[in-house]
């Protein structure tokens, strides 16, 4: 991973951690308010494991759905450039995009990602697949549903890796919801791993 990368890379963690701090100063209620404002990123543990996935893999189809700043979206798409692919991220807020698109040029990737922006389940429906690589990464009540769109798009062997799944302990009822629905399709085989706010790493067979 080359210098200009990780210089973006870096300058994320320490606005994170910035946040981090404001974050436990905020009520439940400026929390919620507020939520938009801040990265809330998978961190460098989840980063680096996607990054080693994709490119062990050599994932060159890969679904972002909720890119936020564009954290995670650096991640993947160095591994993106590496295995010659291409990242397709979806985000709800354009500002959002607009912030990670200009990220992405200083890391010198932006040509390795395609945003779309709007609702996730309409863009999601819109896009025809197949994919090697999804991440998952909104609004955890959107888990679920987000599945069901996204699994007939699956390429074989394609792998799906699910943030939020300990942490934070708000989401954990949405989080079980996606964890039981995963496990009780025939064709998936998962396992939830103690990374970051914890990994759902799921593969279609």
């Amino acid at each position: 991973m080359d210098q200009a990368v990780w210089v973006v890379l870096e300058e994320y963690e320490a606005r994170a951690q910035r946040e981090e701090k404001l974050w436990s100063t905020l009520s439940a209620e400026e929390s919620m308010r507020r939520r938009d404002e801040l990265l809330l990123p998978v961190g460098r543990a989840a980063g680096t494991l996607m990054n080693l996935l994709v490119k062990e893999g050599g994932a060159r189809r890969i679904l972002e759905v909720g890119s936020s700043y564009g954290y995670s979206t650096t991640w993947l798409a160095e591994a993106a450039r590496a295995v010659g692919g291409k990242v397709v991220s979806l985000e709800l807020q354009a500002a959002k995009t607009e912030y990670a698109r200009a990220q992405l040029a200083r890391a010198g990737l932006a040509e390795y990602v395609e945003f779309r922006v709007g609702d996730a389940l309409a863009s999601l429906g819109q896009l025809a697949g197949p994919f090697d690589f999804v991440l998952i990464d909104l609004w955890k009540n959107l888990y679920v549903p987000v599945f069901e769109l996204l699994h007939p798009k699956l390429a074989q062997g394609a792998i799906i890796v699910a943030d939020n799944m300990l942490q934070p302990e708000s989401a954990r009822a949405d989080a079980r919801a996606y964890r039981q629905r995963v496990h009780a399709a025939a064709d998936m085989s998962s396992v939830l791993l103690a990374v970051g706010n914890g990994l759902e790493v799921s593969r279609y067979r």
